[in-house]
């Protein structure tokens, strides 16, 4: 291990203090930020998604299993897809992800849901005639266990259903899965090599529709051959309690491709890790530990190292971190550019931390701010199920418990009243 001389260790933390106050003065100079409500009278909304086809359209997804149809903030009396009568709603469960495939022309898209077993589905449909309406009957469930065998991820619990899903640069889609539940994962699912439960997973969905199991494993992930240790192949990474939340660093924009996750925590601790494009197989510990700290240790993990999160924070601030996205839009400022912005669900907040990224592609977070007030406070945003961004990289919060969609927005300077005519 690299040991860091008091002397280097005092530069560092001199340089990161500069820049903590750079980024103070430059964000008060761009001004504070604002909330809007883009949409509203949703039941229990989980999650936003931009449509690829129509920058007019977004879809909100309500727990109980509808996907609603917003356009250009007027929410649409017809349904995208209504999966109530297949999912188990409440508490953990429920439809808990939505995502459509790269690939805008085969009109596929996938959902995550809890089913009347209280098990994990991740199903493949398609778009109907209306592009505003799914086809039910295009419905495939993915089957993890192989041909033949049961379309879903066993839960023994009913908490930890992770759910989230999300297409990644690469083209393949990435999985959360929590641990399966309870706490302090008593079977240690999460550091076992043969269990999805735990795991972020990356699949290829790009195979025909009558692939038998509706995925095949990307040659490169990083267990496929059995090293460095034999575990399932489609797992990316282990060692995850409940990732609730990840996206990619949109590259399109001039974003890393870097993958961000937070992961909430079991008593102590809440955690946002970052991934580097393409650095698979990491091990973030859980349950061995949470955040950078030990936790239950009497079994070792899979494999070494652990890597701990670029950020976490204690009950004092939050009790549920729900993940956002680093920002890469343009009407915040460009102060706000590259910030990585997330929540906590239990206490409503909001905020924001800068990311400086190493030569090896490691982000370092420094400089967090709070930006809960300015947004209009808990009674404004609830309990933050998620995030969404536009067309445009703009970012949007979701409140479950207000049932609404705010739009990020920042200050317009006021309108000066004391113009003259210099001649």
């Amino acid at each position: 291990m690299h040991t860091m001389t008091p002397r280097r260790a005092l530069i560092g933390v001199l340089v990161l203090s500069a820049c903590l106050v750079t980024w103070l003065v430059v964000l008060k100079a761009q001004g504070r930020l604002r909330s809007q409500i883009y949409a509203s009278g949703f039941a229990a909304p989980i999650a936003f998604v931009q449509d690829p086809l129509d920058r007019g359209v977004h879809f909100v997804v309500e727990q109980a299993g509808r996907v609603r149809v917003v356009h250009n903030g007027s929410v649409q009396p017809t349904d995208f897809l209504d999966l109530r009568a297949a999912v188990l709603a409440g508490g953990e469960r429920g439809l808990l992800g939505l995502a459509f495939a790269p690939d805008t022309s085969s009109g596929r898209f996938y959902v995550n849901f809890t089913d009347r077993s209280g098990d994990t589905v991740v199903a493949r449909l398609r778009r109907s005639a209306d592009p505003l309406v799914a086809d039910p009957r295009s419905r495939f469930d993915l089957r993890f266990g192989g041909p033949g065998t049961p379309a879903v991820i066993a839960q023994p619990f009913s908490n930890h259903n992770g759910g989230h899903l999300a297409f990644g640069p690469d083209g393949y889609l990435y999985i959360g899965l929590g641990d399966g539940g309870s706490g302090d994962d008593p079977g240690h699912r999460a550091q076992n090599p043969q269990e999805l439960l735990g795991k972020m997973l990356r699949i290829d969905v790009n195979v025909p529709e009558t692939h038998p199991i509706g995925y095949q494993v990307p040659g490169d992930n990083p267990f496929v051959g059995g090293r460095p240790i034999a575990a399932r192949p489609e797992i990316w990474a282990f060692g995850l309690r409940n990732p609730w939340r990840y996206s990619f660093d949109d590259p399109a924009r001039g974003g890393t491709g870097a993958l961000v996750i937070a992961d909430v925590g079991q008593n102590a601790f809440e955690e946002i890790d970052y991934e580097p494009p393409d650095r698979g197989g990491r091990n973030y510990g859980w349950r061995n530990r949470e955040g950078a700290h030990d936790n239950v240790t009497s079994r070792p993990p899979a494999y070494l190292p652990l890597t701990d999160p670029i950020h976490e924070y204690g009950r004092s601030s939050g009790q549920s971190a729900t993940g956002g996205y680093v920002y890469r839009g343009r009407a915040l400022g460009a102060a706000y550019v590259g910030r990585y912005f997330f929540a906590d669900y239990v206490q409503g907040r909001v905020w924001s931390l800068a990311l400086t990224i190493d030569g090896q592609g490691e982000a370092r977070a420094a400089g967090l701010v709070d930006h809960t007030a300015e947004l209009g406070g808990q009674s404004q945003l609830g309990n933050i199920s998620s995030f969404g961004v536009d067309a445009d990289g703009e970012l949007y919060v979701v409140s479950l418990t207000r049932g609404t969609v705010i739009k990020v927005a920042g200050l317009t300077p006021p309108t000066p009243t004391d113009l003259r005519v210099v001649r």
